[in-house]
């Protein structure tokens, strides 16, 4: 994202030296944003408050970012005459408290443990809620999703083409019972930055998938291999961008988008996968490799494998049918490139080599989930389009800020 491109420019080009006086004085501002200061207790308190989410990151230099850019924020949201009411801010702390089944007074309870002031919080979700607000007022009007964008989003598969394709990286942020709102905290910090560098560093640093050595980087995969509402996040990001948290079951997600190959329309319903494997003895000699060249001329389909296995062992031929989620990941990688009736010999097993043929995908509902309504797709597509919108707002507030200290 582009939001603290323009912060660290301006940072840049100011002297990075705090006065004596202020650093004896927590409460003498540390820096100026349009002349309002933010304070060295503020920048401390922060920081105990991300150290609490277990945030990524020089925790000094993020608490300062991110409380200059509530900074403008909530200057944008007064200059526009919005100011939540006590009511309104305690509703906000009280839902996101209920993110780990706490009311705010437990979560208060919580912090002050942690030597974390009540005011912390309050500034935190004030601000948060505030600028949702702000950019709901500003930019749903020019926020539109058609239904035939609804319908896209919840079409089928087509056998016609592979589908839309992705090229991303992965932060997964384990959010078990009880802990759902420092997952949550550190997934919207993560969601702030600004190249693939910088996601990568997070990535091996909070990441808990087993991409995290990788830099959270995955090969190319079929969008419609991912939950609808991760796609209906994917779809409308640019490369280069990333995404706004994901919730899944039992942890937050973030990606950044790295390239997109469009061949066709993405389907929305999970997969039950029907595929066979054919072995091969010799691996990747050129031998196995020449008998499956041979088999690969004489099938179509998958029920053409029971032809080439007559007469050999049971076991050199398996075909199931599985929930995408519970393929192996390394047949599921290949399952994901493959069209109705292809076949790949990229993978070994016990000394043979493997000859994967997809035979069908059908669309299922999970056990206890309901299919996404039109209008569960219809809000997440705009609310990624709003997040767009705020991106580039805050982009352009913190471009024409002054910010300096004193």
């Amino acid at each position: 994202m582009r939001v603290f491109f323009w912060l660290f420019t301006f940072l840049a080009l100011i002297a990075p030296a705090v006065p004596a006086a202020a650093q004896g004085n927590p409460f003498r501002p540390v820096v100026l944003v349009n002349d309002l200061g933010v304070t060295g207790f503020e920048i401390e308190q922060r920081k105990r408050f991300l150290a609490l989410l277990h945030a990524p990151g020089n925790l000094d230099e993020e608490a300062e970012k991110v409380l200059i850019a509530e900074r403008v924020q909530m200057q944008a949201a007064r200059a526009a005459g919005m100011v939540l009411s006590r009511e309104q801010v305690k509703l906000a702390m009280e839902e996101f408290a209920s993110r780990a089944d706490m009311t705010a007074d437990q979560l208060l309870v919580e912090l002050a443990n942690a030597e974390i002031e009540p005011q912390t919080l309050r500034d935190f979700v004030e601000a948060g809620a505030t600028w949702r607000e702000l950019v709901r007022a500003r930019f749903a009007g020019r926020v539109s999703v058609s239904e035939a964008e609804i319908d896209h989003a919840l079409s089928p598969l087509s056998d016609r083409g592979r589908g839309t394709r992705v090229l991303f990286s992965e932060i997964v942020i384990p959010a078990p019972p009880g802990q759902e709102p420092q997952a949550m905290a550190i997934a919207e910090q993560v969601s702030t930055l600004h190249g693939e560098a910088a996601f990568a560093e997070a990535a091996r640093s909070v990441s808990a998938a087993g991409s995290r050595t990788e830099g959270g980087r995955l090969e190319w995969m079929a969008l419609d291999t991912l939950p609808a509402p991760l796609r209906a996040v994917l779809e409308p990001l640019a490369p280069g961008e990333v995404s706004q948290p994901v919730t899944l079951q039992g942890a937050v997600a973030v990606f950044l988008l790295r390239a997109i190959d469009e061949n066709g329309h993405v389907a929305t319903l999970p997969q039950a996968i029907d595929y066979a494997q054919f072995l091969i003895p010799g691996g990747q000699s050129a031998e196995a490799l020449a008998e499956a060249a041979r088999v690969r001329a004489k099938v179509n389909r998958c029920g053409d494998l029971y032809g080439v296995a007559k007469g050999l062992p049971e076991a050199r031929l398996l075909r199931e049918t599985r929930p995408q989620g519970a393929i192996p990941a390394e047949l599921a990688r290949e399952l994901a490139r493959l069209d109705t009736g292809e076949i790949s010999t990229n993978l070994t097993r016990d000394g043979n080599l493997v000859v994967l043929m997809l035979c069908n995908r059908e669309r299922v509902l999970p056990a206890g989930t309901a299919a996404p309504t039109r209008r569960e797709v219809a809000n997440a597509l705009i609310n990624a389009r709003l997040a767009a919108y705020a991106e580039g707002y805050l982009a352009d507030l913190l471009a024409a800020a002054i910010i300096r200290r004193p």
